[in-house]
């Protein structure tokens, strides 16, 4: 059987160019082409479906209503081709259709967006599964093949990662709490008669570092802003990281305690490579992201990183 006779891009595009450069012979300039070859394109268009497309009114050509409708469907087809035409350039260079990433929850959460809107401009048929973490969590996912990159408290054995930042995390409560009351700098024995906030390890073996002072009364969940908003209430004390809590600091909400010793504790993070031998250029290409806007959010906060 015969083959039914199709309209190439190549033909939309002169359709397209004709409107957008104001006719034939403005698009026969800018596609390098003769203008015979540009007419002959849309009437091509034009016989095929049986409609007229153009209409000349003195020296320019004028789309009809159905030319209109032709002109919006081209561009949306060609706009199709074209990403189509990117995203396979992307996958045979290499670049992955999909990169998981696990983050500890500590990492500002703001900070991490920017990283992918960033890389998702460099690379937008990438797709990135983010794996919020917490504490054991993050190496697990690492140790089960669940993440191409990691940012994590802990290196877990057979990886190597680097430094990528350190985490300040203060006591903190809500003005009124109790503890704010007291007229002596706070020691163990005050906070253990209160509600101890903490962030459920995401593990399978559960650490017991986030609870690591004994309280009578804790409340343990599984996301950090949970936590926090239950501290802005009143609820409790706990240690956040400053960064997480810059905003409820300014405005309030939150007041730093005044710990005799232990008001502030530290916690390094560092960036893994679930396997640098073989990581993608989409997995380097993020991971490099993150180092360069965690050194340069550090140099301008004057942040010790």
């Amino acid at each position: 059987m015969p083959s039914t006779p199709t309209i190439t891009l190549e033909q939309w595009r002169s359709l397209i160019a004709v409107v957008d450069f104001g006719g034939y012979a403005q698009a026969a300039e800018k596609l390098h082409k003769s203008q015979s070859a540009i007419t002959y394109a849309v009437q091509k268009i034009e016989t095929m479906l049986g409609v007229k497309a153009f209409e000349i009114q003195g020296r320019k050509a004028i789309l009809t209503p159905t030319g209109h409708m032709l002109y919006r469907r081209a561009q949306a087809l060609v706009d199709e081709a074209n990403s189509l035409e990117r995203a396979t350039r992307t996958l045979s260079a290499g670049w992955e259709a999909e990169i998981h990433l696990a983050a500890e929850i500590l990492f500002p959460t703001w900070l991490l967006l920017d990283c992918l809107e960033q890389f998702g401009q460099e690379s937008p048929h990438t797709r990135v599964e983010i794996i919020e973490s917490v504490l054991g969590g993050t190496p697990e996912a690492l140790i089960q093949g669940r993440a191409d990159l990691a940012i994590s408290p802990q290196i877990p054995p057979g990886f190597l990662g680097n430094p990528l930042v350190r985490m300040r995390m203060i006591a903190v409560a809500h003005p009124n709490h109790p503890l704010h009351q007291l007229d002596h700098p706070l020691t163990y024995r005050d906070l253990r008669i209160y509600r101890h906030l903490v962030v459920r390890d995401s593990g399978a073996k559960r650490s017991q570092q986030a609870a690591s002072i004994e309280v009578n009364q804790r409340w343990t969940v599984s996301h950090i802003a949970t936590s926090i908003q239950a501290a802005c209430k009143g609820y409790g004390f706990a240690w956040f990281p400053e960064e997480r809590i810059r905003h409820e600091l300014e405005s309030g909400f939150l007041k730093p305690l005044a710990l005799r010793e232990g008001s502030e504790r530290w916690v390094e993070l560092y960036l893994i490579l679930a396997d640098p031998d073989f990581a993608g250029p989409g997995t380097r290409r993020l991971a490099e992201i993150i180092r360069e806007s965690v050194s340069k959010e550090c140099t301008q906060r004057k942040h010790s990183c």
